[in-house]
């Protein structure tokens, strides 16, 4: 069961933080409201503030965090930028996957 709290909370973050770099790439390249600046900043500071909820050791945390990162940035790519991933995309979610559960087996808060 700690596995999948663990996996939510670092779902919840990469979300926060795509989305808190997101907001500002409308507002810089795609001509968007300044106000997107404001739920930028809001969604950047949910995601520090989730990464302070990991149980583990902050650098652990960012190396296992990262597969995780790069995985629902791929599933973004997909699912708001619509440009299907190309099997070298997911081959490389996979072994970042593995990365991450390999760092995270030797935590002992999984």
């Amino acid at each position: 069961m700690e596995i999948i709290k663990i996996l939510s909370l670092f779902l919840l973050t990469a979300i926060a933080e795509i989305v808190g770099c997101y907001l500002p790439y409308l507002w810089l390249k795609q001509g968007g409201s300044i106000w997107l600046l404001v739920p930028a900043a809001l969604s950047l500071s949910i995601f520090v503030w989730l990464l302070s909820l990991h149980p583990t050791a902050a650098g652990r945390v960012y190396a296992a965090y990262g597969g995780v990162y790069i995985s629902v940035a791929i599933c973004w790519l997909w699912v708001v930028d619509s440009v299907k991933p190309n099997i070298t995309d997911w081959v490389g979610v996979l072994v970042c996957l593995i990365g991450a559960a390999i760092i995270m087996a030797g935590t002992k808060a999984v």
